[in-house]
């Protein structure tokens, strides 16, 4: 079935007829729509051109409505409503300017990093509702990709000219180990020496991971990986009750088991993560995504 309006019968009109209804005056409609009277005027006149039909009566320079006015402004609110509704989910599906933003996170900057941030979008947008979905970055990044989720915090993914990267802060790796133990009163430790020593990881996919390959890598052996978990909590209580060492981000120094310290590695084996605010580039100009990119900046500011 073909439906066809006139040109002259369009959205924005039927807007002015409802504020031009509900005022009852050409220039109280205006004010409300912050439009002059005569656009208001045109609008009305453009609505009967389209109709074919009178809808206002005139009596010197007052207009008043009549009933067929009446019988179109009762469909146009009916109208814009659904339109409007249909705006909102289709927006929705797109993950574009919802009433929610979806955040993925590692484990690790769930501490300071992510309330933070949580914060900040509070003051700039209090109606949106935050969820946080948390996970490796090889998850998350997928994730991201398939719309699951609409931003992630975590390392900046290599080879992505889909995404857009803000960054947060960089990071160093440490040497993880029981308070205790005979390397916690070193300044710094020489992997090498390490060769016959047990280690736990986290799983393939965490930025961390990457690091601690690449790290062994540099010392010249595959460690002995006695077990891995797949988050940082789990992974540092494991060093904590001696199943074996690690390398773990700074950014984990104020939350460890007491019985967990972390000692520098010897700078040929330096490790930097950059820690970034990561989003499709087709979703650049979506406001929410702007906002959380504003609060993004400030914080990278703070954390210097």
């Amino acid at each position: 079935m073909h439906l066809h309006l006139d040109e002259e019968i369009t959205f924005r009109r039927l807007e002015i007829l409802l504020a031009f209804m509900e005022t009852g005056n050409l220039t109280r409609a205006a004010e409300m729509l912050e439009i002059s009277s005569v656009s208001v005027h045109r609008a009305l006149h453009g609505l009967e051109t389209g109709l074919r039909c009178a809808l206002f009566r005139h009596e010197g320079r007052n207009l008043h409505p009549t009933e067929a006015a009446q019988a179109l402004a009762d469909v146009a609110r009916e109208v814009l409503r659904t339109m409007s509704e249909g705006v909102r989910s289709t927006r929705e599906v797109a993950g574009y300017s919802a009433d929610r933003i979806r955040i993925g996170s590692l484990y690790s900057l769930t501490d300071r990093t992510v309330p933070k941030l949580v914060m900040g979008m509070k003051i700039r947008k209090p109606d949106i509702q935050t969820e946080l979905v948390l996970g490796s970055n090889a998850d998350l990044l997928q994730k991201l990709r398939d719309g699951a989720i609409d931003a992630v915090l975590m390392g900046t993914p290599e080879n992505a000219a889909d995404v857009e990267s803000q960054p947060l802060f960089e990071d160093d790796i440490f040497f993880a180990a029981p308070v205790g133990s005979r390397y916690g009163g070193m300044d710094e430790i020489d992997l090498a020496v390490c060769a016959n020593e047990r280690f736990v990881t986290l799983s393939e996919g965490f930025v961390t991971y990457a690091g601690f390959v690449d790290a062994f890598r540099v010392a010249g052996f595959t460690p002995n990986v006695v077990m891995k978990t797949g988050d940082i909590f789990s992974l540092m209580n494991l060093v904590g009750g001696g199943v074996g060492y690690t390398l773990l981000p700074g950014r984990v120094g104020g939350i460890m088991p007491q019985k967990v310290q972390l000692v520098p590695l010897q700078k040929k084996y330096l490790m930097r993560q950059t820690i970034s605010l990561n989003f499709l580039r087709t979703r650049e100009r979506d406001p929410n995504l702007l906002a959380l990119l504003s609060v993004c900046r400030s914080l990278s500011a703070e954390l210097g």
